[in-house]
């Protein structure tokens, strides 16, 4: 059972001018271009099972559109054999962040998405220290965008050392790192995140990242914490997993690392049923 833990679709009457808007910001070509069909199509090549898509809300009152988008998807979905499962999204700067939080639990969303450089917030800033504590209690899964983001390479707001900040002071249950810890400060991922109580995914991470530091945080962090996860459209969710597998009997230098058929079988699906628990769909329990 394949798992891609981070994706993004877009409605369909507004796929493509997103996706052209989010090329030219980043400069960086998608993989694939945003509509639900496109994803569909993909995980069918990838033999992917299920995906997560994760909603953004970058302003305050598209809560409503963005999250009852989220309900409808995962209705449609409900008896599929290639399934999406959304989750929902909050914006920090909200004033009734418990409300919103109750909504999103009582639709059965499993989780959140947040995004510190398109929500304009740095991720230590006490509107999202709330959120993380009040989640927790709600046993919302949190997917946080960790690290440089392409389209705002000059002000992180997102670190390594922030991170831990959140983690000692709040301890929040749940919480996913996307990109490996943080994309592009992966030196820093491990000084300061690698062993915490957090999980890592692997969202746009190959080709980016070293192997050989790939695997060094994996070893070091604990395969149950690892997600794989693409970035959907902005990475393949085929080349993604073959990149994963080729990873498995790595080195025949026993001085180096690699990861075996069992490690890979938790990061690519086994870890994510288990964070899912009882939301996840109860074909997928192993």
């Amino acid at each position: 059972m394949i798992i891609d833990f981070h994706t993004h679709i877009f409605p369909e009457k507004i796929a493509a001018r997103t996706i052209e808007k989010l090329e030219n910001m980043a400069n960086i070509k998608a993989f694939l271009d945003g509509r639900e069909e496109s994803l569909i199509m993909s995980m069918e090549q990838a033999g992917v099972d299920l995906s997560i898509v994760l909603p953004v809300v970058t302003r305050p009152e598209q809560f409503d559109t963005v999250n009852k988008f989220a309900v409808q998807l995962n209705e449609k979905y409900q008896d599929k054999k290639r399934r999406l499962l959304s989750f929902g999204g909050i914006h920090p700067d909200t004033p009734n962040y418990k409300e919103q939080l109750n909504l999103i639990h009582n639709w059965g969303l499993s989780g959140i998405k947040l995004h510190p450089d398109y929500q304009n917030t740095y991720i230590d800033d006490l509107k999202y220290m709330h959120i993380f504590d009040y989640a927790s209690q709600l046993g919302l899964i949190m997917v946080i965008h960790a690290g440089i983001d392409v389209a705002f390479p000059d002000n992180v707001r997102c670190t390594p050392k922030r991170i831990r900040k959140v983690l000692d002071e709040v301890a929040p249950e749940n919480m996913v790192l996307a990109h490996y810890g943080s994309f592009g400060l992966w030196e820093e991922t491990e000084e300061f995140l690698v062993g915490q109580k957090v999980y890592f995914d692997t969202a746009y991470t190959f080709g980016f990242i070293q192997d050989e530091q790939f695997l060094r945080i994996l070893k070091n962090h604990g395969v149950d914490k690892i997600l794989f996860a693409t970035d959907s459209p902005w990475s393949g969710q085929k080349e993604s997993l073959s990149h994963l597998r080729r990873l498995v009997g790595y080195a025949e230098d026993k001085n180096k690392e690699n990861i075996s058929f069992s490690d890979l079988e938790k990061i690519t699906g086994q870890n994510a049923i288990r964070l899912l628990g009882k939301k996840a769909p109860t074909s997928f329990v192993f």
